[in-house]
């Protein structure tokens, strides 16, 4: 998660080690006139390959992580995201920053009303909005993204659901269009995350 200006091509620009994907990348900010030019350069090395955004979406879901608008927004609270972890120690102690008391109080009653959770659907891929239903066909929670994973060959979301069917292997079922498939909760990330750590 750090970045720096270098030249590329005899280019300034701005380069960030913070890949979306669950991988080690790079965010590569171009001026918007050399962008075709740094991109052909950067293409004459057999090993770059260029990915579209549908490409970073599918990774960034299997890697577990939340896109802003989709699966986290201002009315989400980092406990019901699973992302406690963002809130430092000092400021979980001192509180006093915006949403604290919600937050807080959410963390102190290990609660809040929903889940974020993994799901690997049977049959068609749950896209956003597909109700997650229970085995009894009771609505419990809504998918946000979801997708064919192509590291694993299955069809995965992520869904809010209430809190008492958010635990690993609890079936549920999505309702894709006008059919139902069977779901299962499940770990997140799909797949294990492959950065390079710094000491």
């Amino acid at each position: 998660m750090t970045g720096r200006f270098v030249d590329i091509g005899g280019v300034r620009c701005h380069v960030a080690r913070s890949g979306y994907t669950g991988e080690d990348g790079f965010e590569l900010s171009i001026p918007s006139a050399k962008v075709a030019a740094i991109t052909a350069e950067l293409l004459e090395n057999p090993a770059v390959r260029l990915a579209g955004l549908a490409a970073r979406d599918s990774l960034r879901l299997e890697a577990g992580l939340c896109l802003y608008g989709s699966d986290i927004d201002a009315t989400t609270t980092p406990v019901e995201a699973g992302l406690v972890w963002t809130i430092g120690k000092r400021r979980r102690r001192e509180g006093g920053f915006i949403g604290a008391d919600t937050i807080l109080g959410q963390i102190a009653s290990k609660g809040g009303l929903r889940r974020r959770v993994g799901l690997v659907v049977e049959g068609a891929p749950a896209r956003a909005g597909a109700k997650v239903l229970a085995p009894d066909g009771e609505e419990v929670g809504v998918v946000t993204s979801g997708i064919p994973a192509p590291s694993l060959g299955k069809n995965i979301a992520m869904a809010y659901v209430q809190k008492g069917v958010s635990k690993k292997d609890t079936p549920l079922k999505v309702q894709v269009r006008s059919r139902t498939f069977d779901a299962t909760v499940a770990k997140m990330p799909f797949v294990p995350s492959n950065y390079h750590h710094v000491q």
